[in-house]
């Protein structure tokens, strides 16, 4: 690789860095091409990429963005997946990845600029989609004035029903 080709290899790498909301950095190695392959096109479908660099060119590009706090994880062979959407959709297909390949091993990520651990990483992939979780709101939403009429109704209705009573009770004390 020239050193033009490199310049814009690291321009193209911290464009990406720059747009990336949500970067998870790991070791790929012990894959063969059609298992890489495979993450790639499932990192397509959320709005993600995957991408393999150089260490030296990846600290380049990462420099001056958010993501310049991944510098001391870019060692041995490393891979990059960047997402530019919903953090949940890429963290869940990368945390099922490494459980189904072991020698792809997560090393770290950074959400909105914060570095977090694998743990963390996780527990992000466990969490249900932005749709669901908006879906959930408006169900919640939904419920709390369903809730209020229920209550505003209740005391009238329970005296309504306290009228009947005694109506039906002075009936039958005057047959």
């Amino acid at each position: 690789m020239n050193r033009d080709e490199k310049v814009t290899l690291v321009s193209e790498l911290n464009d990406s860095f720059s747009r990336a909301n949500f970067t998870i950095v790991a070791d790929y190695c012990g894959l063969n091409v059609s298992e890489i392959q495979q993450i790639r096109v499932e990192l397509r479908s959320c709005d993600s990429e995957i991408r393999i660099a150089k260490n030296t060119l990846l600290r380049r590009a990462a420099k001056e963005t958010a993501n310049a706090v991944l510098n001391d994880d870019f060692v041995g062979t490393t891979a990059v997946v960047m997402s530019y959407a919903d953090p949940v959709a890429p963290a869940k297909a990368i945390a099922k990845f490494a459980d189904d390949f072991e020698k792809f091993k997560i090393r770290s990520a950074v959400l909105d600029g914060e570095k977090i651990s694998v743990e963390e990483l996780v527990a992000l992939s466990k969490l249900p989609t932005k749709e669901v979780l908006l879906g959930q709101l408006l169900s919640t939403w939904n419920n709390v004035p369903t809730g209020l009429v229920q209550v505003l109704t209740g005391v009238p209705r329970t005296f309504v029903y306290g009228l009947q009573a005694l109506k039906e009770k002075k009936e039958e004390a005057e047959n």
